[in-house]
């Protein structure tokens, strides 16, 4: 079954930098555009970055755009979103989410063109 696995989730001070992981299990990412959205109570999921690695497409939400970077991490087969100086307002539930079709990042980057979801990180920014 094709599933995205998200990892490294936690507690990060304002300022800081962290890390998530995107893992694919039952699949690989060749083919694919890799997605990371974020939500928060009451909001509607926002997409946030996304990377097809057989196209050479990369997008940013503008809100993250020069803080965040998002890559593969060709030694273990996952797609990373890097984020630094993290902010108050980038606290959230992280997503990490696929499409096949199209395989180019969609723009606008919505919820609704990526079928497969992973079951989402915490992201708690705090002094």
């Amino acid at each position: 079954q094709l599933q995205p696995v998200e990892s490294g989730g936690g507690l990060v001070r304002p300022g800081g930098t962290h890390r998530l992981s995107c893992a694919a299990s039952g699949f690989t990412f060749d083919y694919y555009a890799i997605a990371w959205f974020r939500q928060v109570p009451g909001k509607e999921r926002e997409g946030v970055s996304c990377i097809s690695i057989s196209e050479g497409d990369i997008y940013y939400a503008p809100s993250v755009k020069g803080r965040f970077t998002i890559a593969e991490d060709t030694a273990d087969n996952s797609v990373y979103l890097q984020m630094n100086n993290l902010q108050d307002e980038d606290a959230a539930v992280y997503y990490c989410a696929a499409t096949s079709r199209p395989r180019r990042c969609p723009r606008p980057l919505v919820v609704q063109e990526f079928p497969y979801w992973g079951q989402g990180v915490r992201v708690t920014v705090s002094s």
